[in-house]
């Protein structure tokens, strides 16, 4: 009998394993159809009885299973409602969940989609003064990350963020040859699902579905959203430009001049922030390295998947350099690095000879701790012109932290004559360490 493959997502489930018994509540957080709940509710689940936690000891509840929903007298209709004021009542998971919970000995709750259930805040709270209760709970949107919701939990609220599968991920179940599977995960991303499908037909009318259907429908129910053709002119103009500068205001022009709308900057605002909250999207501000300080607008934004982004614009526009841009950043966030862009500012002479002020930017500065690292993704560097206009961000970022230029081509990690660690794109994914070599 032939055994199934599976999917293996070791770097969160050790995230969840270090932070057992911490008093805190762990959040996972992520886009639906990350595999939030597989991480919790089979992974985590199998971990804690091969370290001999009794069955009865492990309460899994999902609030958004008709099934579950039953089990305490609910509404299975409040499923088929995405509106914030449908809620599950607290009162009844309460009266279900507590006679389980005999003794002393410690006890693991597992909750999946704990944003549907009314007064989270508070039930949650109360499981914190619970000395042999150990809490996870997944939510599939930001708001209820928000700081408000933090202010409650005071500080007891430890989240691990969920992404689509990274390459690494991707590429150790898939297997067969590298680029193949690069070029396939640079089309159709990372989602497991699309991972699991086989044809090409399959995994675009997954994703097609998953778009509309799920992730566009939810954001349209959760906040009332009238215009539903702006909100998908917004995603597509961004997905247009993925990698380049842009604000709200751009996006507006770009979107009134193409389908003669006249969307204001402040709803093409709203809507990205609403794609955000949604996991669908990320804006990345910039940083000023010599000045040590963000800067507000432009900013770079990035899908959550790449797959999400080509399928809004029925996968044409699929250039190498913008998808190993949006792959890196997320890699790095997937090693658990903050990421922004990076921008030096230098005095430079003109072709004339005339002094000007220059702004250079460098893709990506990944920090983790005391660990800081420069990044530019580089598709191709043919000529000694391209690599010049690639490193001269470096030469002015006057420190020691090490720079890294990332390019599409297989290639060893090297340092150069100048001190740069150059790698191929594919050779950074798969190795978990290639930034510390």
């Amino acid at each position: 009998m032939e055994v199934a493959m599976e999917i293996k997502r070791d770097v969160y489930l050790d995230r969840l394993i270090v932070r057992k018994h911490n008093g805190l509540i762990k959040v996972i957080t992520g886009i639906r159809r990350s595999g939030k709940s597989y991480l919790l509710n089979t992974l985590f689940y199998r971990h804690l009885i091969a370290e001999n936690i009794s069955e009865d000891h492990i309460i899994k509840f999902a609030f958004d299973s008709a099934e579950d929903l039953l089990k305490i007298g609910g509404d299975p209709i409040v499923l088929d409602n995405e509106k914030e004021d449908r809620k599950v009542d607290p009162s009844k998971f309460i009266n279900w969940l507590m006679p389980q919970i005999k003794g002393g000995d410690m006890y693991y709750l597992l909750l999946d989609e704990v944003q549907k259930l009314g007064a989270f805040e508070s039930v949650l709270n109360g499981f914190l003064r619970r000395e042999n209760l150990d809490v996870y709970v997944t939510g599939s949107n930001s708001k209820f990350l928000s700081k408000d919701i933090l202010t409650e939990f005071r500080g007891r609220g430890d989240e691990v963020h969920v992404l689509p599968l990274s390459f690494s991920e991707y590429y150790a179940f898939k297997q067969g040859d590298k680029s193949e599977a690069y070029d396939d995960y640079s089309v159709y991303g990372g989602l497991p699902a699309v991972a699991l499908m086989v044809t090409e037909e399959q995994k675009t009318n997954y994703l097609i579905s998953q778009m509309q259907n799920l992730y566009l429908r939810d954001i349209v129910n959760r906040y009332a959203v009238q215009d539903e053709t702006a909100l998908g002119e917004v995603i597509d103009v961004i997905a247009f430009g993925i990698s380049t500068l842009t604000n709200p205001r751009k996006i507006a022009n770009t979107m009134n001049t193409i389908h003669g709308t006249k969307t204001c900057d402040a709803t093409v605002d709203r809507y990205i922030g609403y794609a955000e909250e949604a996991f669908i999207l990320t804006r990345v501000k910039r940083y000023n390295v010599k000045g040590r300080k963000y800067i507000g607008t432009p900013y770079k934004i990035y899908f959550e998947d790449v797959g999400l982004r080509n399928v809004r614009l029925s996968f044409r526009q699929i250039e190498g350099t913008h998808m190993m841009e949006n792959i890196i950043y997320n890699e790095l966030r997937y090693r658990g690095y903050q990421v922004d862009v990076g921008t030096v500012e230098s005095r430079e002479k003109d072709p004339s000879g005339k002094e000007i002020r220059v702004q250079r930017e460098i893709d990506f500065i990944a920090s983790l701790g005391s660990k800081k690292y420069y990044i530019q993704s580089a598709y191709a560097i043919p000529d000694q012109e391209k690599y010049e206009q690639e490193t001269k961000s470096f030469e002015h970022t006057m420190d020691s932290f090490k720079k890294i230029i990332i390019i599409e081509k297989s290639m060893k990690p090297r340092y150069d004559e100048h001190g740069y660690l150059m790698m191929g794109v594919k050779e950074f994914l798969l190795d978990a360490n290639s930034l510390l070599i």
